[in-house]
């Protein structure tokens, strides 16, 4: 078995001796029989092999998971959190909470000076941004419940990884010399040196290889007791963080349904609280449903009033009602009501700009950066993965496990530190998402999957942060409204409006013939950035082969299949 094991890291990672990387992405292809969306090369090939070995979509998705964490260490990750959304090939469907949740010594003015206002940095950089992780427990649950390969076999491709070495992509490598001032504060040394960060390095990582194996070997617990949970506590105390050991041992990942909406023949399938995705993505797809989109055309003047409109209106009911669904009285029913969303809209005009002064949450009945990463992956057999984790910020707090070799989240920034201030993101919070020991931090991650006359359709997620949900919606109507290829959807250009600030973000190709100008002349504000959400799709197609499309946005997102 070792041989086997040592012939794919092989096959997966090249000839080491050459000073190059060996491995290159492709943003799309179709493939026959199963196909993987993600954002490295190493990481796709890795659930592909499973896959070829007999593996299902979930197995696939563990093993690429822990690959991620070695070869992805800015978004990749054991230390953070994510979301799962699956469908199975007979249509069931689950998801699974997996979003780290605020130590028990946490407290809701943990980030006020003594004159109330926010403490810049404090939830964003160092040991107390850390909320208690969920990866390793979430990637666990979901082998139990859903995998048929053995645990240790899905983890030994990133041990080998980790152990072995592998070449850093010019993409990570710009990102780590970006971010080797802050890995300086924080630590007193990383694998991550300057040796390591020239054209073509190998990067050899034995503490996240030993850390690894702890999990390999005891599953959930080798992260959770024993040596690892020592490593976290130990990295705590040293830097003035909260995590203890009854936090690790307490935390658990939460199995829940999906949210759903149908949508013109379409039905989609999202994350529910505490996810605000899949509540604004359902709520933005209701909203624009009565308009003719397809006949306005793509980002026409009249297409992106509606959109931007129903994400105005979205984005401020997120803002109000959605959190962790335990500790808050989300109102999901209400928020979703068909007529509620219809009312939403009644006060939209053609003729000129909304605001979001005038703009506020909708009145329901009380009963919920951009270095995240995702994954879709589906099968042979065509059950479907959508998966969104993340470390919050590029690298998370900057605070690696001294010993236990991975990068700790900065989750507690998507908290709201004080309501009604802006986190990193911009993004507003209330009532809904103050801090609370235990609590699941609110997330933009959007990990969804779509039906088309109750058969799989599509697979779609991304990172980047409050555009994400937009990103995902917009990707989805470039290909219901717009009669787009997926591979064109996906790089199509984007905007963006989350409520606050009132202004629409916009790649620089979008809003072009005109477009612009005639939205500024109605009263629209407007920002340019060069990018935003990162989309990683897989579509079935009317023959029933799959095509796969990976974003031009990161130059290593990449799709893998057979």
């Amino acid at each position: 078995m070792k041989q086997l094991y040592f012939l794919l890291c092989l096959l997966l990672v090249g000839c080491r001796s050459e000073p190059k990387v060996d491995y290159e992405a492709q943003k799309s292809a179709t493939f026959t029989t199963a196909a993987v969306a993600g954002p490295h090369p190493l990481a796709t090939r890795t659930a592909v092999e499973v896959l070829r070995r007999g593996g299902n979509a979930i197995d696939a998705a563990v093993a690429m998971q822990f690959a991620m964490a070695v070869v992805f260490p800015r978004a990749g990750n054991i230390g953070g959190g994510g979301f799962l959304v699956y469908r199975a090939a007979d249509g069931a469907t689950l998801s699974l909470d997996y979003r780290e949740t605020a130590p028990a010594a946490a407290s809701r003015d943990m980030y006020l000076d003594t004159a109330g206002n926010v403490t810049e940095g404090l939830s964003t950089r160092g040991h107390l941004a850390v909320g208690v992780p969920g990866t390793v427990a979430g990637i666990a649950a979901m082998h139990e419940r859903l995998g048929t390969l053995p645990w240790a076999e899905l983890l030994q491709p990133a041990i080998d990884f980790a152990r072995d070495g592998y070449r850093l992509s010019e993409s990570e490598i710009d990102r780590l010399k970006r971010y080797h001032a802050d890995f300086n504060e924080f630590n007193e040394t990383t694998p991550f040196s300057d040796s390591t960060l020239g054209a073509g390095a190998q990067v050899k990582q034995p503490d996240l290889a030993a850390t690894l194996i702890r999990i390999q070997e005891a599953g959930r617990d080798g992260f959770y007791t024993g040596e690892t949970a020592d490593l976290i506590v130990a990295e705590m105390e040293s830097g003035g963080g909260l995590i203890t050991r009854d936090d690790l041992a307490a935390y658990a990942p939460a199995w829940k349904e999906p949210i759903t909406k149908d949508y013109k023949g379409y039905r989609l399938l999202s994350m529910p609280p505490s996810s605000s995705g899949g509540v604004a993505l359902a709520q933005m797809a209701e909203m624009v449903e009565p308009y003719p989109l397809g006949d306005y055309g793509f980002q026409s003047v009249r297409s992106v009033q509606v959109i931007a409109e129903a994400m105005r209106r979205a984005y401020a009911d997120r803002a109000e009602y959605l959190g962790d669904a335990k500790f808050y009285p989300v109102p999901v029913d209400s928020l979703l009501d068909d007529a509620y969303l219809r009312q939403r809209m009644a006060d939209f005009r053609f003729d000129t700009a909304g605001t979001s002064v005038t703009t506020v949450a909708g009145q329901v009945a009380m009963k919920e950066n951009f270095e995240t990463t995702h994954i879709s992956i589906v099968d042979s057999l065509g059950n479907a993965v959508s998966i969104t984790t993340t470390l919050n910020g590029n690298y998370g707090s900057k605070v690696m496990v001294d010993g236990g070799g991975f990068f700790l989240n900065n989750e507690m920034d998507d908290f709201s530190a004080k309501p009604g201030v802006p986190n990193m993101f911009g993004l507003v919070g209330k009532e809904a998402n103050a801090i609370e020991p235990g609590k699941r931090m609110l997330s933009s991650m959007t990990p969804t999957i779509v039906e088309k006359e109750g058969e799989l359709f599509m697979v779609i997620g991304a990172p980047g942060g409050s555009t994400i949900i937009t990103a995902v919606l917009q990707t989805f109507l470039n290909v219901a409204e717009y009669g787009m290829e997926l591979p064109e959807a996906v790089a199509a250009p984007r905007f963006h409006h989350q409520w606050l600030p009132d202004q629409i973000l916009y790649e620089t190709d979008a809003l072009a013939g005109g477009v612009l100008d005639s939205l500024t002349e109605l009263g629209y504000q407007f920002r340019e950035v060069n990018s935003m959400a990162v989309i990683k799709a897989v579509r079935v197609l009317p023959d029933g082969s799959l095509q796969a499309a990976a974003d031009p946005r990161n130059p290593d997102d990449d799709v893998e299949g057979y």
